[in-house]
């Protein structure tokens, strides 16, 4: 019996035929389909009460108890922000702790403090009312996906973060107050990239398919491939740049990517910038062996807008998006 000869084939999406076409060269050669798709607050002001200038002072006890009271709050509402995994938990922790702090302040600008700590107290209050304004617009930065990490959203509250802890430890030095409430530290903005080709979760290879994935986009991008509920294998493919993903084995995929900036790969996700899409049509690589040739499907994704694409792009929840 003749050996087989290996072929490419054209599969295009859109249609989902198979052009025919055939090969008698002895080694593979992938042939080419393509598909392509588009990948696609303001704070309040918590105000500046104080406290009338004819209310009598509180005793340094009664001070302390009224610290006290609010500590543990406002220190747990910043460490839940800090520890925020997810868009969407920390969209919720940003409003959370907006809205515990406001409250603290409020009630705290409204109290008489002994007068040796009258400077402090103010200087306190100051720095948690600049803090509370500077959550709210943060968390319209959140919603917008322009944060998206809670690495992100202490770097952009960094210099107001730093200036209330100051202010807290200055008043607990001042005489022993509960007021040091920042238990996590601000991080400095970062731009970290991986190089092209990387793959986040590099999975089992071996098949004669490749994908071939074009990123036009002008920002970075990681490919995730899933087969079912199993994720196949995540690569990152930077801005204006291609990679070709070899060894495909056979089956059905459905593709998912996330554009972005600023790539933590400890939490395995772009911390600014962020958007997450996955094209609606599975592909599929499937390789035919006959008595006489061997056909095997090949696939190219653009991940930005191209004339005459063929594959439609939707929006993904950041929740259900494979992390």
């Amino acid at each position: 019996m003749a050996s087989p000869r290996l072929m490419s084939c054209v599969l295009a999406l859109a249609t989902l035929t198979l052009g025919a076409c055939s090969s008698p060269a002895p080694t593979p050669e992938g042939g080419s389909s393509s598909v392509s798709g588009v990948a696609g607050g303001t704070g309040g002001d918590p105000g500046t009460a104080s406290a009338s200038p004819g209310a009598s002072a509180l005793t340094p006890e009664a001070y302390k108890a009224e610290l006290d009271g609010r500590h543990k709050p406002m220190a747990a509402a910043i460490s839940a922000l800090a520890g925020a995994r997810g868009v969407k938990a920390l969209d919720q922790r940003v409003t959370k702790a907006e809205e515990a702090l406001a409250g603290a302040a409020e009630s705290l600008a409204a109290l008489a403090p002994p007068a040796e700590v009258r400077t402090q107290h103010d200087a306190y209050v100051t720095s948690l009312q600049d803090f509370v304004t500077a959550l709210g617009t943060t968390s319209g930065k959140v919603g917008a996906r322009a944060l998206c990490t809670s690495s992100a959203v202490l770097a952009d509250l960094n210099a107001k973060l730093k200036a209330l802890d100051e202010a807290g430890e200055a008043l607990q030095k001042a005489g022993g107050y509960p007021a040091d409430v920042v238990d996590v530290k601000a991080v400095r903005k970062q731009t970290r990239r991986l190089g092209n080709g990387s793959f986040v979760r590099k999975g089992s290879f071996g098949g004669r398919s490749s994908l071939e994935i074009d990123n036009g986009a002008p920002r970075d991008a990681v490919v995730t491939v899933m087969r079912g509920r199993s994720k196949a294998f995540s690569v990152y493919v930077r801005r204006k740049a291609t990679f070709k993903v070899k060894g495909v084995r056979d089956g059905s995929y459905k593709i998912y990517f996330t554009h972005g900036v600023d790539w933590d790969g400890r939490s395995k996700a772009f911390t600014r910038e962020c958007s997450f899409e996955r094209f609606q049509k599975s592909v599929t690589f499937r390789t035919t062996v006959t008595a006489t040739q061997i056909r095997w499907h090949d696939w190219r994704v653009t991940l930005h807008a191209i004339t005459g694409g063929n594959a439609r792009t939707a929006p993904v929840d950041p929740g259900s998006f494979p992390g």
